[in-house]
């Protein structure tokens, strides 16, 4: 099986160079009807889909957001600029992560920040940490160059027509490692935060 790893890393790196993120000052300052979030998400975070009939956003999931206490309710239908800066965490975050563990996560943000009056809202707990994220580019670019290089070293003595696909598998193997570690770090402060926050509650023990 031949594949042109070569051609596929740089496609990769090109669209790492090319990952941006929803800016706050593009958010609509005056509050949306549910159809206007889904057209907006949509037309935002389209460069983030893997196939063209992907959905972003739909009725659906945003009612089931709000029903889980993952979204604050709309006021009058309408939704604020601060719900759709929760729903873009939410977007990221449900890719890996469950329900529950977003629930932790964002349950004190949306408690303390929104609505705040005060400097620290949750455009600037956003604006932080996107323009953190987005500070991560290059790194992440010689990151995927370093495990892309790994895996080309690998299998050198196997048959000639199998070695591309091979050399494709160390290093899909080496980015799902990596994932792997990450998110199970992730899964772990989201335990000790949960249990932080209610230590009685018997259903969040580990065992």
């Amino acid at each position: 099986m031949s594949v042109n790893t070569d051609s596929m890393i740089h496609n990769i790196l090109d669209r790492v160079s090319r990952i941006g993120y929803v800016k706050p000052e593009d958010i609509p300052n005056i509050d949306l009807y549910m159809d206007q979030v889904t057209t907006f998400m949509e037309a935002q975070l389209a460069h983030s889909k893997r196939y063209e009939d992907d959905k972003i956003l739909t009725k659906t999931m945003i009612n089931n957001y709000a029903k889980n206490n993952l979204l604050p309710s709309p006021e009058k239908k309408r939704y604020s600029k601060e719900h759709l800066l929760v729903l873009i965490f939410i977007y990221y975050f449900k890719n890996i992560l469950s329900i529950s563990d977003i629930q932790t996560l964002l349950g004190p943000l949306t408690d303390k920040y929104f609505k705040s009056m005060d400097d620290m809202d949750l455009t600037a707990i956003y604006n932080e940490v996107f323009s953190m994220e987005k500070g991560q580019i290059e790194s992440l670019q010689k990151e995927l160059l370093e495990r892309y290089e790994i895996a080309q070293g690998t299998f050198e003595n196997a048959p000639e027509e199998d070695r591309d696909f091979l050399k494709l598998f160390s290093f899909i193997c080496l980015l799902s490692f990596d994932v792997y570690v990450k998110k199970m770090l992730i899964e772990q402060m989201i335990d000790e935060l949960r249990a932080a926050g209610s230590p009685s509650d018997p259903k969040h023990k580990k065992k």
